[in-house]
């Protein structure tokens, strides 16, 4: 046998080749062995008995890791699958992994079968767990995977096992009398897994193509402890009363209607939200030295040939003919930004040049992925582009940074961020997507941010770094991305005059920082359960008379306040003052101003929070004062 080197805790040891993960723990201490859940080679997870043939740097995963919940959460997966096969013996199955709150499993049921049915599938889960199977890996030849997979009369499987090379090695997991192919790696035995619910059940299309046959999916939870799972459905209830459907129709900030599906209605208090929310945006990058343009909705399909984006993105594109041509709605601004670049003549003198661009895009997105302002078919995207030199790559992927963690802390978002490398239907050569992506990660790590690698996962064009937002709620939400792209401007000829008057291909940054205007509205109401900051809401004070003999003392502050520039509304109307202020808390106006005959003989206000505080005895001068600083340093 021959011999390799692992490094383990910085430190090389060798081995015989094909030695595993669950020897090695077992060769530094029995504790170690005990704990053990599985082996970890760069971002790769293996089993513990899977063979490790080649020189390279293990960790050893125990149930201190982060990734054991994600472990559990597959072995729960097949768990699952394991008690529907029990149940329902001509289901047949098709994938299951985990997520990050838990686990699905994707199956072609023979009979009906509903979310009533969920109870029993989940009595027979916790048998299969009670029995305590030891999960067993085995690995055999693709020959002999297809042939067990026919016999177990599983189609699904026999077309995945259609992608693996001839002469490959496959693996299987059994557990009692299941088995299942899979690369793993899972629990030693279905016993270890603590906490579980099932969920749902919806449609899902085999391979997620619409042309396929639609499948069920049955989703489920899974936790280390019970009381995590508690917390976990206790935040699912809090979300529900912060879902921005529900919160953006009685605030009054956004509409769909059937007659428009996908596309938002913005009525009055929404638009003030978006404008102020835009306002912010401009000033940002004016700050940060962007200049502003805007670019049609509807270009010549020949346009989309020549950016990449007919042949990688024309199943989400809306079309139309004009005068017997082909026109396609822009997905993306890009192109349009490309055609401003070409359109005079550059230096490297006039580099960097950073160009922003609010452009409403249009994608066709399946009906049942709509959802609110999160997921939707028109939206703003914030985008921008910057044209650059080799040399100014990493100054201005730093200043980007910069810019979106100048926003975000306005807000109040911690945000993560990620490393996304080169997918498989890329376009471009090796050399320039090996240049982009090392340019990348030179800035993440000039900037000392901690981040991740989210292997193949880039756009077609280049790599990107992606900005996790995390909500109150402990939910993150992708915002903010910047994408190096060298093949745009190869594909549209961009040049600029170098120092030596040669002619020069750019580089180029796509970056937006909210992402999409109606999706970051919709973080926002959700963030804030509709409660926004002062500078944010649509309606900063609601002025409250009590009675008619103060209405005339009223409207004069009224009239104040809006003259200052606050966005105030009046609540005159011959109602009990008590429901009059319940109103405006129900509509999260910040302040509320109550006045009656106390307030008008003593040319005061009374101010009530939407929490529910009051201050009374206030000069108007000193709260229009207090509301101005407040408004503008974003309190």
């Amino acid at each position: 046998m021959s011999k390799i080197k692992i490094n383990l805790r910085g430190e090389d040891r060798e081995f015989e080749s094909g030695v595993t993960t669950a020897e090695i723990a077992s060769g530094i201490s029995e504790g170690l062995a005990r704990m053990a859940v599985c082996g970890k080679i760069g971002d790769n997870l293996i089993d513990l008995h899977a063979p490790i043939i080649s020189d390279c740097s293990l960790n050893i995963i125990t149930n201190k890791d982060p990734e054991y919940i994600k472990i559990m959460r597959h072995s729960c997966a097949h768990v699952l699958a394991q008690a529907v096969k029990s149940i329902y013996p001509n289901a047949q199955l098709s994938i299951g992994p985990a997520t990050d709150e838990g686990y699905y499993y994707d199956f072609d049921f023979k009979s009906q079968v509903s979310e009533a049915d969920l109870p029993k599938i989940e009595a027979e889960m916790q048998k299969i767990i009670k029995a305590n199977f030891e999960i067993k890996r085995e690995e055999i030849s693709k020959k002999d995977a297809v042939k067990l997979m026919k016999a177990e009369n599983e189609p699904y499987k026999e077309q995945i096992l259609e992608s693996i090379p001839e002469g490959e090695t496959v693996t299987t997991y059994t557990q009692g009398e299941f088995v299942d192919i899979c690369r793993g790696p899972h629990l030693k035995s279905t016993g270890l897994i603590k906490a579980f619910k099932l969920t749902k059940l919806a449609g899902a299309y085999w391979r997620g193509d619409s042309k396929n046959k639609m499948l069920t999916r049955i989703y489920g939870v899974c936790f280390e402890k019970k009381s995590e799972m508690e917390a976990y459905f206790t935040m699912l209830e809090e979300a529900k009363k912060r879902d921005n459907r529900k919160l953006g129709r009685e605030l009054e900030l956004y509409e769909i209607f059937d007659e428009g599906p996908g596309f938002p209605f913005w009525l009055p208090k929404g638009m003030i939200l978006r404008n102020v929310l835009i306002d912010f945006w401009r000033a940002k990058h004016r700050e940060y030295g962007y200049k502003e343009i805007s670019t049609p909705t509807m270009l010549d399909k020949d346009l989309w040939i020549r950016s990449g984006h007919w042949s990688h993105y024309r199943d989400n594109m809306y079309t139309t003919t004009i005068d017997e041509k082909e026109f396609a709605v822009k997905p993306m601004n890009c192109p349009g930004g490309m055609l401003v670049y070409a359109n005079k003549i550059h230096s490297y003198r006039d580099l960097p040049e950073r160009v922003a661009e609010l452009g409403l895009v249009h994608r066709h997105e399946l009906s049942g992925a709509l959802h609110g302002l999160m997921r939707v078919r028109c939206f703003t995207q914030d985008d921008a582009h910057i044209f650059m030199t080799p040399e100014q790559i990493e100054s201005e992927i730093l200043g980007v940074m910069n810019l979106i963690d100048d926003v975000y802390k306005v807000f109040g978002f911690e945000y993560s961020l990620e490393l996304s490398t080169r997918p498989e239907n890329s376009m471009g050569s090796d050399e320039d997507w090996e240049m982009a992506t090392n340019a990348l990660i030179s800035a993440l790590n000039a900037s000392g941010k901690p981040y991740v690698i989210n292997e193949g996962d880039g756009a077609f064009y280049g790599p990107k770094i992606d900005f996790h937002l995390k909500d109150c709620l402990g939910r993150t939400w992708q915002c903010g991305t910047i994408q190096l792209d060298f093949q745009l401007p190869e594909r549209f000829e961009l040049e600029y005059t170098a120092p030596d008057n040669s002619k020069r291909r750019p580089i180029m940054l796509h970056r937006v920082v909210f992402g999409s205007i109606e999706r970051f509205i919709g973080i926002l109401i959700e963030h804030y359960a509709g409660a926004f900051p002062l500078w944010l809401a649509p309606v900063q004070v609601k002025v409250i008379n009590v009675s008619e003999k103060s209405e005339e003392y009223a409207q004069k502050v009224y009239d104040k306040l809006f003259e200052n520039g606050i966005r105030v509304e009046s609540d005159f109307r011959a109602e009990k003052v008590g429901y009059k202020i319940r109103q405006a808390q129900l509509e999260k106006v910040p302040y509320m101003l109550v006045l009656g005959e106390n307030e008008v003989s003593g040319k005061t206000i009374s101010v009530r929070t939407r929490k529910g505080q009051e201050t009374k005895d206030v000069k108007l001068s000193d709260f229009i004062k207090r509301l101005k600083d407040e408004i503008e340093n974003k309190k």
